[in-house]
């Protein structure tokens, strides 16, 4: 670089070349030293994150979400391209003689503020993990509302489009052909036709950017030709732009056994990383076990790639997660065990970007920058006298750990490896709250004490 730069100032050149192999690893792409994880701009990077909204481009405080956001070390956000919450504008401009909407014209406005997303997100590193359906505009009364029905176009019948003007069940039921229109499926032309004039249109704008994610659906039940078809798509659309783009799907079921995770997971020429939110719907020690358990089943597989959990569940306002203080266990455990992006669901089903969230982000960006993270890894096996679920411990046996408590505890890390004096700094998650404690090694261990919940130790 040095060299090129010189010679740039010999010639009079105004700025540096950068190699054609540099210039390819510019923005994000799954890390080439650690498979499991993300790179940005030649650099691993853990993703966290959280947001008071799935939309997050319709939301009037956009700016202001994301600046709080890197103020406390997120960097990390979820974008469905949803219209469906009160206040929002859908893509398509209304024809003002019918009323109706038209397929074949865009309303400035949306991807207005779709470009801002993009625009704010990247100036601030800031990664969007862009979900192209949002699945629950196509069902329920949001139906009645969307563009693509056709009691609410100009541009087809439903006859012609084959299209229903009312669903009334939940989208498990997969009862809107809308997600049937693939040619693998009922190759339904007119409809298949404006589905791919949204989509193109979302690209136009999206590839302009080297911080984005894409995601297919939001859980989804239909078969996996949907998805595959539209991934491989985008994919095709942005290689003729010369770009690399990472995509995943993210399935309906809570149990990550179930055989349609299977599409992601055994899939990479597909899906190049997997989205396991769901695993956030588990419990205490079942959440851990059942993530690592994934990884595990991946590395085996010989298909290891980032994992992302997009959707952490957990608010005692909420029906989902076991309340707040499950949601932050899940957070934390997520970031533990191993997933490469972890993100604070909207409320109330989340924490969103709320006080908590805010604590909790902060706190473990804070953790998990003193020490090696991407070269440590998850090791239980390194606690003596523990229950379940009492503590978590990522680290470099003999030079590095961290130690997770959800409540009050006491467990015996195995620090035999370590050959000199050991530093212990304990961390009080909710607060930001650093204390340096002295533990005196006791036959190559040390007892780890935590006064209350959500403390996690930092030895090394």
């Amino acid at each position: 670089m040095k060299k090129l730069c010189l010679f740039g100032l010999i010639f009079g050149i105004a700025s540096c070349v950068q190699p054609a192999s540099e210039l390819q690893r510019q923005g994000l792409h799954i890390s080439r030293a650690y498979q499991q994880y993300w790179e940005y701009n030649g650099e691993p990077v853990l993703l966290l994150g959280g947001s008071d909204e799935d939309n997050l481009f319709q939301l009037p405080q956009l700016e202001q979400q994301l600046d709080l956001l890197a103020s406390v070390g997120g960097n990390y956000v979820r974008n469905t391209m949803s219209s469906r919450d009160s206040g929002n504008i859908w893509a398509f401009q209304m024809d003002s003689e019918s009323g109706k909407y038209d397929l074949n014209k865009w309303n400035p406005e949306y991807w207005k503020r779709f470009q801002t997303l993009l625009e704010l997100s990247s100036e601030r590193e800031i990664i969007v993990q862009v979900e192209i359906w949002a699945t629950f505009d196509f069902y329920r009364d949001n139906w009645e509302l969307n563009p693509f029905n056709p009691e609410n176009n100009i541009n087809y019948t439903a006859e012609r489009s084959k299209l229903p003007l009312e669903v009334k069940t939940h989208p498990t039921m997969c009862e809107n052909p809308f997600f049937w229109s693939v040619p693998a499926h009922q190759n339904n032309m007119p409809l298949l036709h404006y589905q791919q004039l949204f989509v193109d249109k979302l690209l136009t704008h999206s590839l302009e950017f080297n911080n984005v994610l894409y995601c297919i659906d939001n859980e989804t039940s239909v078969t996996s030709e949907w998805g595959k078809f539209w991934s491989e798509y985008i994919t095709k659309k942005a290689k003729e732009r010369a770009r690399t783009i990472h995509v995943t799907e993210m399935w309906d079921p809570w149990d990550l056994d179930h055989i349609s995770h299977r599409e992601s997971f055994d899939h990479p020429e597909i899906y190049s990383f997997v989205e396991i939110s769901q695993n956030n719907h588990q419990r205490g020690q079942n959440q851990w076990d059942n993530g690592l358990r994934q990884i595990e089943k991946l590395r085996l597989a010989g298909n290891l790639r980032p994992v992302n959990n997009a959707k952490t569940y957990g608010n005692d306002r909420g029906r989902h997660g076991g309340g707040t203080h499950n949601g932050i266990q899940s957070f934390i455990r997520s970031t533990l065990f191993g997933s490469a992006a972890i993100r604070f669901h909207r409320p109330a089903s989340g924490l969103g970007l709320g006080d908590t969230a805010q604590a909790v982000i902060h706190a473990m960006r804070m953790a998990t920058d003193r020490i090696d993270f991407f070269n440590a890894g998850p090791h239980n096996d390194l606690l003596g006298q523990r229950d379940e679920n009492e503590a978590y411990c990522r680290a470099i046996p003999g030079l590095e750990y961290l130690v997770y408590f959800p409540e009050a505890g006491e467990v015996k890390l195995d620090v035999s490896g370590n050959k000199g004096g050991l530093k212990v700094e304990q961390l009080e998650i909710l607060t930001g709250k650093r204390e340096n404690i002295y533990l005196e090694k006791e036959n190559g261990s040390i007892s780890l004490k935590s006064p209350g919940k959500h403390f996690i130790f930092i030895i090394k």
